[in-house]
């Protein structure tokens, strides 16, 4: 009896183990200013297959991020936020989906070498 409590025991540890191993959490910074980026912000992260929590943060403009890194990674999630117009540390979004955004979404966009979002 005790073998088999036992080996239930470890398999249940293994298990918990195994789905909590490919978690991970990272910040990015995103570019934005309002409630509304907020929004579009964490639904576009949240889109991306793979990502179980997105929080921005309007003064810090920091996106913290939980995923399972073996179904996606950073660069797919910032690819993600720039297609619906919000600059990220990596990739730039498009000028025109940018220019669609609502004049209160209009933040000042820094002239980095980052990657135009290719659609």
């Amino acid at each position: 009896m005790k073998t088999k409590v036992l080996s239930l025991v470890a398999l249940f540890l293994f298990g918990a183990f195994a789905v909590f191993a490919g978690n991970k959490t990272e910040k990015i910074k995103v570019y934005g200013s309002c409630g509304m980026c907020k929004d579009r912000i964490e639904k576009a992260a949240k889109s991306v297959d793979g990502v179980i929590k997105a929080s921005w943060n309007k003064e810090t403009k920091m996106l913290e991020l939980s995923f399972d890194d073996s179904k996606t990674d950073i660069s797919k999630v910032e690819m993600a936020i720039a297609k619906v117009g919000h600059d990220t540390q990596r990739f730039k979004a498009d000028d025109k989906t940018y220019n669609k955004l609502p004049a209160c979404c209009k933040y000042q966009r820094e002239k980095t070498s980052v990657k135009k979002d290719k659609k």
